[in-house]
């Protein structure tokens, strides 16, 4: 199941009302900020994650409202259909849409950790993406990877065993923002149980002899963390 924002059933909220509250909530001097780290300032108001929670949690889940939110090609009102949507709703064909759609790092990660993870074709779609050449529906694989890492607790380690070769397999791929969601799903993999930190070493020490430098650094960065005692004794101390 999935988590809802609340335990009372969703508000009768207007589509124009929510607009013009994330235009009166407009921040440009955060939106500069967001520039300076990757985050696409265009269509940007500048809202903050925190804020657009807190109304999507007085929003609840709206499958309907979440379609109209996200076609304004907004990217706060995108964070905000991504946490309202219901999953269980959520067709492979809307997220080929939305997935397609993308054009900042954020959006991506907050679509893929609050709405794909949670819907019946996310491990398919993290492989299927994974080897895509866009580079926002790529790092949505791997996003997805991190994400399912993190959130899907009962799930078999089989399933993120079969991540490995795909992650050494992109590992050559030196864009920024594809690399970085690469580095990301292995660490949060080897963090998982003690079994798949073993694995997961195994395999940033396999790319480490790739010649190729976004391999290198991301087997470095992977290695450092996973090898560290805070991580070794956290995965000892898990079941």
């Amino acid at each position: 199941m999935y988590t809802t924002y609340m335990s009372k059933p969703p508000s009768k909220v207007v589509y124009t009302t929510i607009i013009k509250k994330l235009k009166s909530s407009a921040n440009p001097e955060a939106v500069a900020g967001m520039a300076r780290y990757g985050i696409n300032p265009k269509k940007n108001y500048g809202i903050s994650v925190t804020t657009l929670r807190k109304m999507a949690w007085e929003i609840g889940r709206d499958h309907q409202l979440a379609q109209k939110l996200w076609k304004t090609g907004i990217r706060d009102a995108r964070i905000l259909a991504a946490s309202i949507d219901d999953p269980q709703l959520v067709s492979e064909k809307q997220m080929e849409q939305w997935v397609t759609d993308i054009d900042s790092w954020d959006v991506c990660d907050h679509c893929c950790g609050h709405l794909f993870d949670k819907t019946q074709f996310a491990y398919k779609k993290a492989v299927e993406w994974s080897i895509r050449s866009e580079p926002f529906v790529k790092r949505a694989g791997f996003s997805l990877i991190a994400w399912l890492s993190v959130h899907d607790k009962k799930a078999d380690d089989k399933k993120f065993l079969a991540f490995l070769p795909v992650i050494s397999r992109e590992s050559i791929d030196n864009r920024n923002y594809v690399k970085k969601a690469v580095n990301w799903a292995l660490r949060q993999i080897g963090k998982r149980n003690q079994f798949l930190n073993r694995r997961a070493i195994e395999t940033a020490t396999q790319i480490q002899t790739i010649d190729s430098k976004s391999a290198q650094w991301i087997a470095a960065d992977a290695f450092r963390e996973l090898t560290s005692p805070a991580i070794q004794k956290r995965v000892r101390n898990k079941k």
